[in-house]
């Protein structure tokens, strides 16, 4: 597929897609249930803390999307692990950026709506990528680019929490 043609395809799933599933969701998750703190249709305060994590969440979304639109090649294959390994920009912090941005999306909005069921949804969704995502991930990686990705592997943190690669 043209470079062009997929990064349209690419745009449509950033702008509508990663919207939909990690803002309406969580919206319509809250309005199942009460939303503690919320008086007269209004957040407290406390509920606002929660805008933190999700403008820190789809700010990194962002900066993923244009460092992989930068390295997007002239000729594309749809595949689920790209030929090329980022290991600049976020991907200095954690090996899974956009899963952490998502998750942060997933838990300020669960603080903003007050909901338990966003807060659930959270958890769930954290399980699914530790269990399943990341360890399928892991290895396609370390098939497709061996000992630099390996490398890569024993300098970042799979989440957060170490600090910036060696050397």
């Amino acid at each position: 597929m043209r470079r062009g043609v997929a990064l349209s395809v690419a745009s449509f799933v950033w702008v509508v897609g990663i919207p939909l599933a990690h803002a309406a969701i969580p919206w319509a998750i809250s309005l199942l249930g009460p939303r503690h703190g919320w008086t007269a249709g209004r957040p407290a305060i406390w509920n606002l803390i929660g805008l933190i994590p999700v403008g820190a969440g789809a700010g990194c979304l962002v900066w993923i999307m244009l460092l992989h639109f930068a390295r997007t090649p002239e000729s594309v294959d749809w595949e689920l692990t790209p030929k090329y390994l980022l290991m600049r920009g976020p991907y200095r912090f954690t090996r899974n950026p956009m899963y952490v941005a998502e998750l942060a999306l997933w838990l300020g909005w669960a603080l903003y709506f007050g909901s338990l069921g966003v807060l659930f949804g959270f958890a769930v969704l954290w399980l699914l990528m530790s269990s399943v995502a990341v360890p399928r991930e892991e290895r396609a990686l370390a098939a497709r680019f061996g000992e630099a990705y390996l490398e890569y592997r024993n300098n970042v943190p799979r989440w957060l929490g170490k600090t910036l690669a060696r050397g």
